[in-house]
């Protein structure tokens, strides 16, 4: 990275990709304050649930910064990271160093370029609402191929309680986008366009099983489906 970053903190958005968040360092910042410090709390709470046994092979799609990916990192046997954002992949990757089980590389949700049945656990955290909602089946259905048969998939993203975090999710939607997507479904509320649950049937429909909606601290939601 070389610290040249836009001062701008608002988003780029290409219509096959989505939402690209090009500033690692301001996002990671955000994102800690909107979680009050708890992020690292959230990441290990999210690998408790998604459960990676040791030695698994597992694919954190937009894996933004790579904090996630790090995390799972100290169970699995091997983590890929992939984004869409050069700049995010570049700052993950520096981060990540010194963990030789966790790489990262750039890529989109609904284009994997991995191989079928190559994952035991296919992770997406606060990274659905930015695919485009005409390419959020296929990434879906990506998903599901990259698994093997039994592998499990763990989608999460904010789950804002109180008026408080729910206020701050709306002012945040203003530069990160995701009123941009489902304003016409959802009449424009940024609260409705990350909710997870929505993903249920369209989970389903890619033929995952025991599809399972949990609410963790903090303000998270998250589904939890298996590949049969």
């Amino acid at each position: 990275m070389t610290g040249n970053e836009p001062k701008s903190a608002k988003p780029h958005h290409d219509d096959d990709i989505g939402v690209l968040l090009t500033q690692p360092r301001r996002y990671r910042a955000l994102k800690a304050a909107f979680l009050l410090g708890r992020a690292g709390r959230l990441n290990v709470r999210l690998a408790e649930l998604a459960g990676p046994a040791s030695g698994a092979d597992v694919v954190d799609i937009g894996c933004g910064p790579g904090d996630f990916a790090r995390v799972l990192a100290r169970t699995a046997g091997q983590v890929t990271g992939v984004d869409p954002s050069p700049r995010m992949i570049d700052y993950a990757t520096t981060r990540s160093r010194s963990l030789p089980n966790c790489r990262f590389e750039l890529g989109t949700a609904q284009s994997l370029l991995l191989p079928d049945a190559s994952a035991d656990l296919v992770t997406s955290t606060f990274a659905m609402h930015h695919i485009p909602a005409a390419h959020r089946p296929g990434a879906l259905e990506q998903m599901f191929r990259v698994l093997r048969p039994g592998g499990r998939l763990l989608l999460a993203d904010t789950q804002p309680t109180g008026p408080v975090l729910s206020a701050a999710v709306r002012v945040m939607a203003r530069f990160a986008a995701h009123r941009t997507h489902d304003a016409a479904q959802d009449n424009g509320d940024p609260l409705a366009s990350i909710d997870i649950r929505r993903y249920r049937d369209m989970v389903r429909a890619s033929g995952f099983e025991d599809v399972k909606f949990v609410a963790v601290r903090p303000a998270t939601g998250v589904l939890l489906a298996t590949k049969p």
